[in-house]
């Protein structure tokens, strides 16, 4: 008959090893610093632009408070070039978990849709912190042409004879008047792609272009001068340029689009970033000094959840898809 007591032994000795064991662990766990808290270090705030372009210059009126609020340096890094996908592959990419970055519309709705081999996916590869600020595109044109409804009848009047302008191939512009087109029926031009908005004013007034799609704060001064013509609004009307019509008035219904950039962060990002990030851009947007700024700067301030600019991305991205499916647009 086995010995109870050697039978038992083994039992004794392997709960004695789990206790020291669960004693060790605890000992080490209680050893452990705490979580430093974010950020740490300096943040940068990654734009696809060159310094005094319009995304930079909203970069770096978000960059002052921000950094007040997070107690660190934020650091405008210029990474520009591929009308920003340069900088949002880089802020994809990013590891440090100390990366932001300032999209433009394009980069987050129509970039992958125009060139699948773009080595980032908006919808996976970011984290979306906060739609910042919009702005309307007007419809501009050369001062000799009619306004408002006659210009739109005039425009298919002429369908196929007149041209208009954009900063490149699957620019905003470029798609936004292809949409246009598609919400006026019998209204065609030939698209002629410039390398950046002085170059279309320059075609506009000399008349080689019809028509173009701008923000406001580019072409304002040139409409206030008498030497181009606002004919409507891709939105409603707007106190940034109260006197200027929307489209919607002049027939052209179920048509809106607007410029806008985002504040966003890698996908991989902490979950206490994310929520310190939240808090701290929902009270800058709370200042009306800050929101002053940025109207000033020819912009719509807004400040939005992370879900807010998720169904903002995808909504324009379904509706800019039809128009780059149907119309073919690709980049070469």
């Amino acid at each position: 008959m086995m010995n109870l007591k050697t039978r038992t032994r083994p039992f004794a000795i392997s709960g004695l090893l789990g206790l020291l064991l669960s004693l060790s662990t605890l000992v080490f766990c209680q050893a452990l610093p705490p979580s430093a808290p974010w950020p740490n270090k300096t943040v940068r705030l990654i734009v696809g632009f060159p310094g005094g372009s319009s995304p930079d210059i909203m970069a770096r009126a978000l960059a002052e408070p921000l950094s007040r609020a997070l107690g660190q340096v934020v650091l405008v890094d210029n990474r520009v070039g591929a009308s920003g996908n340069i900088a949002a592959d880089a802020v994809s990419k990013a590891m440090d978990d100390h990366t932001l970055g300032l999209l433009i519309n394009g980069n987050l709705t129509s970039a992958k849709m125009l060139d699948p081999k773009l080595p980032f996916d908006p919808a996976r590869d970011f984290h979306f912190v906060s739609l910042l600020a919009t702005a309307p595109l007007l419809l501009v044109a050369p001062v000799n042409l009619p306004d408002g409804f006659e210009f739109i009848q005039a425009a298919k009047r002429n369908a196929g004879q007149w041209n208009y302008a954009s900063v490149g191939v699957g620019s905003v512009a470029h798609l936004g008047l292809e949409l246009l087109k598609s919400k006026v029926p019998g209204m065609e031009a030939v698209h002629v792609p410039y390398p950046g908005n002085p170059q279309v004013i320059t075609a506009m007034l000399s008349g080689q272009i019809q028509m173009a799609l701008m923000a406001p704060s580019v072409v304002m001064a040139q409409i206030k001068a008498g030497k181009l013509k606002a004919i409507g609004l891709t939105s409603q009307r707007t106190s940034l340029v109260p006197e200027v019509a929307s489209l919607s008035e002049f027939g052209v219904k179920d048509f809106k689009l607007e410029v806008w950039n985002a504040l966003v962060a890698p996908s991989h990002l902490s979950a206490m970033a994310k929520q310190k990030l939240a808090q701290e851009i929902a009270q800058i947007y709370a200042q009306e000094e800050f929101r002053q700024k940025l109207f000033a700067l020819g912009w719509q301030p807004v400040g939005s959840t992370s879900e807010q600019l998720r169904l903002r991305v995808a909504d324009e991205s379904q509706q800019l898809g039809q128009i780059i499916q149907q119309r073919h647009i690709r980049l070469d």
